[in-house]
């Protein structure tokens, strides 16, 4: 299947995700913050990277990453980016899908958070399939 790291400061999210993409065949990488999830995506280019928005040092860090992937590191230009996030729950600032934008949040998909795992999964595969094709 798809190599896919997933960046999350939330450990128990995390493992809970990275659980759900590993049975369904996946290999499953889980970095806790951005700055590590560059060095691993340095040392080996993901097939989708799910990134959480909201981290402790910095409520923004994961659209900063997203960022940081399209435009400062070339090989992870198109590595597919779902994000994931619990910001509407934090700042009721309607943050949906609508804000997907090339330059100000340069993503492929974006999943609420609490996630239901079945359309987490659905979401992972199609963006496999997408990256594939």
């Amino acid at each position: 299947m798809a190599y896919v790291l997933i960046v999350d400061d939330d450990e128990d999210f995390a493992a809970a995700a990275a659980a759900v993409l590993k049975r369904a065949g996946h290999e499953v990488r889980v970095e806790l913050d951005p700055d590590a999830a560059l060095v691993a995506m340095d040392a080996r280019v993901p097939d989708l990277a799910v990134l959480d928005v909201m981290f402790p040092e910095d409520a923004s860090a994961g659209f900063e990453l997203a960022r940081t992937m399209r435009t400062d590191r070339p090989k992870l230009k198109s590595v597919p980016i779902l994000m994931l996030t619990a910001v509407n729950t934090e700042f009721p600032l309607g943050f949906g899908p609508q804000d997907i934008d090339q330059e100000w949040l340069p993503v492929s998909d974006f999943l609420e958070k609490p996630v239901d795992f079945a359309v987490f999964s659905q979401k992972v595969a199609a963006l496999c399939k997408a990256a594939k094709a």
